[in-house]
């Protein structure tokens, strides 16, 4: 397959529409008019505006990304028919076969994290070995891991409701609900960028950091039981948790590939794996999208966040220790664009400045946690 840069962005090649594009969006439609029929009553005017909009926004990724169509496809197929198995009764997880061993959310993310392993070895087996089919079989299994995922953050969200109505919610509240989120969503922007340059070698690095946060996914499960759904406490009550969480995950993620496509190129540049690997100006294009993507989104993410800051404390910002932090990622990655936008930077350099900056990101999303207090102490370990 070839690696050179393509000129236009997935996003933009044309791809007629076939009858199943047009079914799945119908599917889609239908779904959205289903939801609003029998819980628009539960729904302020907020999150009844996120659901009518998120309907022309996967209608658009249906028509131009098969993969990502089927993917949600599958995904909602298998959550139905695991909320099914439930008959509304929360005790079958353990009861029914299954429920307990495929389709219960806590099973599904366990499928998951296992499917990112077998991935990762995957990839690092084509890699080095020289195997097409390995790095197919890293494909297959990357994209069956999001599906497990996705289908699982789905039936958690019903369980949330099994528990009692004043408990269910969306599951992006908690590290363990958003350590699941950054999986789904760095691997599906990976396997976007792997179809955008047609190349799977990146696969090995990119999933090497993925394994990492379904490590610290089932450390942080099996120690503190963080599977457990809890109610959500009141500042975490609101609508603009919906958007802001996930607009945050996809910037984290968009980081987290920067970085180790960021780790390829120092090796590459090195002389390790070099024949192996994509060229060098592959991998800059790469690292250049993945943060100038990320960097959108966490714009929009930190501007979501005061909004809801000033509904949910009366003041758009309080020099709280995440905010602060946060500020300093987003000066980061403003940095980096600017040196390599204006002043011309490329190479070593802005792949070392990558690196560090996950290591700057994650201490703005783990370490403030874990070492300093503020308001958003509810996100602590």
């Amino acid at each position: 397959m070839s690696e050179q840069v393509q000129s236009l962005p997935g996003f933009l090649r044309n791809r007629r529409a076939d009858l199943s594009d047009w079914l799945a969006i119908l599917a889609l439609s239908l779904g959205a008019a289903y939801a609003m029929r029998e819980y628009g009553a539960f729904m302020d005017v907020y999150e009844k505006a996120i659901l009518v909009s998120t309907v022309p926004v996967l209608a658009a990724l249906f028509l131009h990304w098969r993969g990502f169509r089927n993917l949600v496809a599958i995904s909602a197929a298998t959550a139905l028919l695991g909320i099914s198995l439930y008959q509304h009764d929360l005790a079958r997880a353990e009861q029914v076969f299954w429920l307990k061993y495929f389709f219960s959310s806590q099973t599904s993310i366990a499928w998951m994290s296992a499917l990112v392993f077998f991935a990762t070895g995957a990839f690092w087996l084509g890699l080095l070995a020289r195997a097409p089919f390995a790095e197919r079989a890293g494909s297959a299994l990357t994209w069956a891991s999001i599906g497990a995922g996705l289908s699982g953050m789905l039936v958690r969200w019903y369980e949330s409701y099994l528990i009692g109505p004043d408990v269910g919610h969306i599951p992006v509240s908690n590290l363990y609900e958003v350590f699941v989120l950054f999986v789904i969503l760095t691997g599906l922007l990976y396997l976007y960028y792997e179809r955008h340059y047609t190349t799977r070698k990146l696969g090995a690095f990119v999933m090497l950091i993925v394994s990492a946060a379904v490590g610290f996914l089932l450390w942080y499960s099996f120690t503190r039981d963080a599977h457990e759904i809890q109610p959500l406490i009141p500042a975490l009550q609101s609508y603009w948790m919906k958007i802001h969480v996930p607009a945050n995950f996809i910037g984290y993620g968009a980081f987290a590939i920067a970085a180790m496509v960021g780790l390829a190129y120092l090796f590459a540049e090195r002389g390790v794996l070099a024949s192996r690997l994509p060229s060098l100006e592959l991998l800059d294009d790469v690292m250049y999208r993945a943060i100038a993507i990320g960097f959108a989104f966490f714009t929009v993410a930190t501007i979501l966040g005061a909004l809801w800051a000033a509904e949910a404390w009366g003041t758009y910002w309080q020099w709280d220790p995440k905010e602060t932090w946060a500020l300093i990622v987003w000066l980061n990655y403003a940095a980096w664009l600017h040196m390599r936008l204006t002043k011309g930077l490329r190479g070593a350099v802005l792949a070392w400045w990558a690196v560090v900056g996950l290591l700057v990101t994650t201490f703005a999303f783990l370490g403030v946690n874990m070492f300093l207090s503020g308001l958003h102490s509810y996100g602590s370990l």
